[in-house]
């Protein structure tokens, strides 16, 4: 933890819109790049939400969203998004969304 008690997470994440409109969005290039276990960016804004990619490898800390809801959908190999009450498995082509203020921890195989 850092001097304010709040708990420092090796994530790389990235709030910037990285695609304007009327730009392809190329994610097996980002994919390619990443060097993080961890990461998140935003590539782009569709009215009033965004898209992001996470490439992830290992546990992400259980957390809720006050404001937003949160979905996830996996372009290839498997992730489970834990629940209080249960896990849900999603496969290539699987999307589940987590509706704000839920606890979740979401994880690819390698974290279980």
């Amino acid at each position: 933890m850092n001097e304010s008690s709040t708990p420092i997470y090796p994530y790389a994440t990235h709030l910037n819109l990285h695609y304007p409109q009327l730009e392809r969005v190329d994610v097996p290039a980002l994919v390619a790049a990443c060097k993080d276990r961890w990461y998140n960016q935003t590539l782009c804004k569709v009215n009033d939400s965004v898209v992001r990619l996470g490439v992830m490898q290992g546990e992400y800390h259980w957390h809720k969203h006050e404001a937003d809801d949160e979905f996830f959908f996996v372009l290839e190999g498997t992730f489970f998004v834990d629940l209080e009450d249960r896990s849900i498995e999603l496969k290539p082509w699987q999307g589940f969304t987590v509706p704000k203020g839920v606890s979740t921890a979401p994880a690819p195989p390698s974290a279980r």
